[in-house]
């Protein structure tokens, strides 16, 4: 974790001030932790007044209780418009949707690993607002992804009843990943942990494995 003040963006406009916050959590609540980080901090890196953060949130939870929102929101965006959405196949959507996580694995960490999964590993039991905002994007985005899962299983005479679970256990996978790079410092554990997971998956589901573009 960074002691490295958050670079400052120029001033923005009083009607952008709000989502450019959003835009700023994820990025400074990702390197600094929210122990870490300051309003100070996130006004910097969002080119805002203390007094336009005060206007759009109460308090620094409630920033990085909204900020999971809009996590999330630009997550599934992400993988709504994905070329693998368009596989006729839902082996090949699930296989093709691990492959793209795996590929956005480069660069700082903090800028692709997860803003709900790092918040819970931080605040869990300390600030239990912000654990159910995380919950329910982590969550809610394995759900999402349960169709899929589903079809999946059937296309290859699984059980499709288990497709929560392995869509559960991927996002586990996933968020163990994250933390394997956090602690070496490094993406190639995560990457490495995407790489077996998809061999697994493809063996399951008796789908090819998709190869990993170098960059997202």
């Amino acid at each position: 974790m960074t002691d490295a003040p958050s670079p400052a963006r120029p001033r923005i406009r009083r009607g952008d001030a709000r989502p450019a916050l959003l835009d700023a959590a994820l990025g400074v609540f990702r390197a600094k932790g929210y122990g870490g980080a300051s309003v100070d901090d996130l006004c910097r890196a969002a080119g805002v007044t203390k007094g336009a953060f005060f206007h759009h949130f109460p308090s620094k939870e409630a920033l990085a209780i909204a900020a999971a929102d809009h996590f999330g929101r630009t997550a599934d965006g992400l993988f709504a418009d994905a070329p693998f959405r368009a596989a006729p196949r839902a082996a090949d959507r699930v296989l093709g949707y691990v492959a793209l996580r795996a590929a956005l694995m480069q660069g700082p960490i903090e800028s692709w690993t997860c803003y709900a999964g790092t918040l819970t590993q931080e605040v869990w039991a300390s600030h239990p607002a912000i654990r159910q905002a995380a919950a329910a994007e982590i969550l809610g985005h394995a759900a999402r992804l349960e169709p899929d899962f589903a079809e999946a299983l059937a296309e290859a005479g699984e059980d499709p009843a288990q497709a929560p679970g392995l869509s559960r256990h991927v996002q586990a996978v996933l968020q163990g990943a994250f933390v394997l790079a956090k602690a070496a410092g490094d993406p190639a554990p995560a990457r490495e942990s995407a790489d077996h997971l998809l061999r697994h998956l493809s063996t399951r589901l008796r789908a090819e494995i998709p190869q990993i573009p170098s960059s997202a």
